[in-house]
C-alpha cells in the first residue's frame, strides 16, 4: 500500500455547500487537517460537512464537523485540532461560507492506495 500526502485548496468558498474533496476509488483517506481562513475585514461563519457515501453495513449518514463556525476578520480556524478523520471511497468533504468570496479552505489528507 502506498501513502500519498496531499493538500487540497479552495480559495473563496461560495454560500452553497459544495464538495471540495472526494476520496478516489480504491482509496482510503485520512484527513489530517482542515483550515478555514477569513480573507475579509468582517466576521463570517462557515459550515463543513462530511458526506458518507459508503455501502458498509454500519449506519453512515452525512454529518457536520462544524456548522456556523465563527471566523473573525483576518483569522484562521483549524477545526481538526490534531484529530484524524478516516474517509472511505467516494466519501466527501463539503463546505460553504456565510458570504461569497470570504473564506479560503485548506484540506490536508493522506491517501492510502
Amino acid at each position: 500500500m502506498a501513502n500519498t500526502f496531499k493538500l487540497k485548496t479552495k480559495p473563496s468558498l461560495t454560500t452553497s455547500l459544495a464538495a471540495y474533496y472526494t476520496v478516489p476509488s480504491s482509496t482510503t483517506a485520512v484527513v489530517l487537517g482542515i483550515s478555514l481562513a477569513n480573507i475579509t475585514s468582517g466576521s463570517v461563519t462557515a459550515d463543513v460537512l462530511v458526506v458518507s457515501d459508503t455501502s458498509d453495513t454500519e449506519t453512515n449518514a452525512n454529518t457536520y464537523l462544524g456548522k456556523g463556525l465563527p471566523i473573525p476578520a483576518g483569522g484562521t480556524l483549524e477545526i481538526m485540532q490534531g484529530n484524524k478523520l478516516v474517509l472511505q471511497t467516494t466519501d466527501a468533504i463539503q463546505a460553504k461560507a456565510s458570504a461569497t468570496s470570504s473564506v479560503d479552505l485548506l484540506i490536508s489528507v493522506m491517501e492510502i492506495t
